[in-house]
């Protein structure tokens, strides 16, 4: 295991008062939401499709055959908008021996003894494994979502490898969908972590209390070089 990088280009403190620290700019934010609508979308329109019970939610999109063709391409706009944010923060979740420590502490966690816990750098080791959960399904996701998308792809491959292809992309579908409730529970569960997607700032107590190495970091940096 490697030390990740956890201090990014703009991750900056702002004395105040209050103490406020950068998290995520404009871009990175609305990149954010983007993949967030996607998946609610994706979501939808694959449920409607997956099963004849579900069928009804295919109104939401204007039929069955609108739905039938907007789906792969919403789940193109994933595709891109996801790996946009994955190039830019795959190096800080990295996983360190920190992280390790962070897991073997789940009760902590769970109980939100903050004290209790090895400090972390701008990612925790579960907001690690959520990224590279959502990074292998939604690969997985579109590789076989080509396969089976017949109105390009239909004598690319053979009968038997659409099968196998839509197994797996249920598979992955119901994981990620998994993954993006557990994500937005904890979110909610952490107060203070929205306002980080929304306003794209966090409290210096909040990055003090959740990761207290990436705020100890950035104000040694702050006072290495003021003018940074």
């Amino acid at each position: 295991m490697v030390e990740a990088e956890r201090v990014q280009p703009g991750d900056e403190i702002h004395m105040g008062p209050p103490i406020t620290v950068d998290r995520y700019g404009p871009a990175a934010r609305v990149n954010h939401w983007i993949t967030a609508l996607s998946l609610i979308l994706l979501a939808i329109s694959g449920l409607a499709l997956f099963h004849p019970s579900l069928f009804f939610l295919t109104a939401l999109f204007g039929g069955g055959q609108t739905t039938r063709w907007i789906h792969p391409w919403i789940g193109v706009v994933l595709f891109i908008s996801f790996y946009i944010f994955f190039f830019q923060l795959w190096k800080a979740n990295l996983f360190t021996r920190t992280d390790v420590k962070w897991l073997m502490s789940v009760k902590e966690v769970l109980t939100a003894q903050e004290d209790k816990l090895p400090e972390v750098g701008k990612y925790n080791a579960g907001q690690k494994m959520i990224f590279w959960g959502m990074a292998l399904l939604i690969m997985a996701l579109i590789i076989t979502g080509v396969i089976i998308w017949d109105q390009y792809f239909l004598e690319a491959t053979a009968i038997p490898t659409k099968r196998i292809a839509v197994l797996v992309h249920a598979l992955a579908a119901v994981a990620i969908i998994c993954i993006f409730i557990f994500h937005v529970y904890a979110a909610i569960w952490t107060r203070g972590t929205l306002r980080a997607m929304t306003r794209g700032t966090v409290t210096g107590g909040w990055a003090f209390r959740h990761h207290r190495k990436w705020f100890k970091e950035l104000a040694q940096r702050r006072r290495v070089d003021p003018a940074e």
